[in-house]
């Protein structure tokens, strides 16, 4: 599952479109594998990726050993399109700008697609080269009922208005030419990485 040599695309179907969910997963949880298999549905993906990072350079803390989380990645993952990587600490890329890029070059066939939630989308203007990720590749935003603000009000998405996909054709998000972003809202599970670590759950 999911340790893919960086140069070898051997592996992908063509076309084949991939959504990247990119994190620390520290640690990862259920909610990350529903909101990725909401977003092979919603998104018309074939696959889904776990990019999990090295560590996140908006966060002052560190997250736990890389080993640790991508074990319990695994252990957690039993849907077959979806997959974990270490790609980022392979490819030695710090940045999600840089990771795209190396991702583009490493899998010429493969099509992706970023996906996020709502209070990522909130702050997308802080990440660094953040216009070209959405250059780059189609955005998919998932959000829980009641979260809509936050699409009409993130720097994001006011910079980038002109090219957003209604709810209702996301399911061609995949098949879009970049710039191009989608935001649907999706049942949540109440549960987060920072819950589990501040109950003692994860340390």
């Amino acid at each position: 599952m999911g340790r893919f040599p960086i140069n070898d695309t051997s592996h992908i179907p063509t076309p084949q479109t991939i959504g990247l969910l990119g994190g620390s997963f520290d640690p990862p949880h259920s909610g990350h594998v529903h909101i990725s298999r909401e977003a092979l549905k919603r998104f018309g993906l074939d696959r889904v990726w776990w990019l999990v990072s090295p560590g996140n350079p908006l966060k002052q803390r560190g997250p736990a050993r890389l080993e640790r989380r991508m074990a319990a990645a695994r252990a957690l993952v039993e849907h077959p399109r979806i997959h974990v990587s270490d790609f980022e600490a392979r490819a030695g890329t710090r940045y999600t700008a840089e990771t795209i890029a190396a991702l583009q070059a490493a899998y010429p066939k493969a099509r992706f697609v970023w996906l996020m939630g709502a209070d990522n989308l909130a702050q997308f203007h802080l990440w660094k080269d953040w216009q070209e990720i959405v250059a780059r590749v189609p955005i998919g935003v998932l959000a829980r009922p009641g979260e809509r603000v936050e699409g009409r009000t993130a720097k994001m998405a006011q910079v980038f208005r002109h090219a957003r996909l209604h709810p209702r054709a996301s399911h061609l998000l995949g098949a879009c030419e970049a710039p191009a972003w989608c935001f649907v809202n999706v049942p949540m599970r109440d549960i987060s990485s920072t819950r589990i670590r501040a109950e003692g759950r994860w340390s």
